[in-house]
């Protein structure tokens, strides 16, 4: 990301009936209430890597980048999770991040261990090489994309998804220095070159290279089938940090270029979010844009910003530098009352 604000790339994701975006130094999850108003909440970004230059440093960055995104995206959805349903249903911390714990488990089974179990009959006839590795990652994505198509038929998950669609709306609006009104910013596309769903596709690229490579240098064990799966599964955990730098460094590298290269890389992840995307609502890119005002400097606001977007707004927690040096962009009512119950 850019140090100048005015070059700043701004990023977010989609969360439970909101949206998270992310800025230079704050970022910020705009949540729609069942009873129609917006909650909106702002925290300062980690500043490690200003303070710290390891964190700087190619690679390490991308790692670091990769770990911090896990912890905000963690903390909007407990947000967005909490605010997003009556009082009574909302969930404790300790519910939540057990909810987490299985998911991760299931992630690690299903995209690690599955693959590596499946081919363990085949280990025998392409060996521990390349073609493994290229049929693993093959295996994967296959699974990946069949499991997006799944949950893309759950009508909460095409909610999410059209929540997506407005966050990549309100960002390419920004962009292109159009007015941040609903009307204006339908009219763009749900697909962007910077969504997360073209680092995903990158790591799986990059990580057959990178598996191919280390199980060149470091063979697998040949004393038994068993030990050949503990072998690829632990391979891929201890290797993942460096395939999310590796990745985060290509996406740096093609952020801001516009080349016949540039865009081939980009074409698979901009295929997927036909899936990851679907059209958005006036009321979900109102949404969008109350979380874009609250990271975006109040001076490159003024007169983007249609005054009165409809809905109330109610603010929980402002930790943010900008709570510290400049009103907040829109008219508030404080909420202490139901400030989340949880974060990470």
């Amino acid at each position: 990301m850019a140090s100048d604000e005015s070059l700043a790339y701004y990023g977010g994701q989609a969360v439970i009936e909101g949206v998270m975006m992310r800025g230079t130094d704050s970022w910020a999850v705009a949540v729609r209430r069942p009873s129609g108003e917006i909650y909106l909440e702002r925290h300062a970004t980690s500043d490690l890597p200003k303070r710290v230059r390891v964190w700087r440093l190619p690679l390490l960055r991308g790692m670091f980048a990769l770990v911090d995104a896990l912890r905000v995206g963690t903390r909007a959805l407990t947000i967005s999770a909490n605010q997003s349903v009556e009082d009574d249903e909302q969930l404790s911390t300790r519910e939540f991040g057990g909810g987490l714990l299985l998911a991760l488990a299931a992630f690690i089974g299903v995209f690690v261990v599955l693959p590596n179990l499946g081919l363990a009959p085949l280990r025998v006839a392409v060996g521990d090489g390349v073609v493994y590795h290229l049929i693993e990652g093959i295996i994967r994505v296959a699974i990946f994309l069949g499991y997006l198509a799944a949950i893309a038929r759950i009508s909460d998950i095409r909610r999410t998804f059209s929540y997506h669609g407005a966050e990549h709306q309100t960002i390419a609006a920004w962009e292109h220095g159009d007015t941040l009104d609903p009307s204006v910013i339908g009219r763009y596309s749900t697909k962007h070159v910077r969504c997360g769903t073209n680092f995903l596709v990158m790591v799986m690229l990059i990580a057959i290279v990178v598996y191919s490579v280390a199980g060149a240098l470091l063979p697998p064990p040949s004393d038994g089938m068993l030990a050949g799966i503990a072998y690829h599964v632990a391979l891929r955990i201890a290797l993942l940090p460096l395939v999310a730098g590796l990745a985060y460094e290509g996406l740096r590298l093609g952020a801001g270029r516009d080349n016949r290269l540039v865009r081939g890389l980009m074409k698979p992840g901009l295929w997927l979010q036909y899936i990851t995307t679907r059209p958005s609502e006036p009321n979900m890119v109102e949404v969008a844009i109350r979380a874009f005002e609250a990271v975006a400097p109040a001076d490159q606001l003024a007169g983007r910003v249609p005054s009165d977007l409809g809905s109330p707004v109610v603010w929980g927690p402002d930790d943010s530098v900008a709570s510290r040096t400049m009103d907040r962009p829109v008219e508030t009512t404080s909420d202490p009352a139901r400030e989340p119950t949880s974060g990470a």
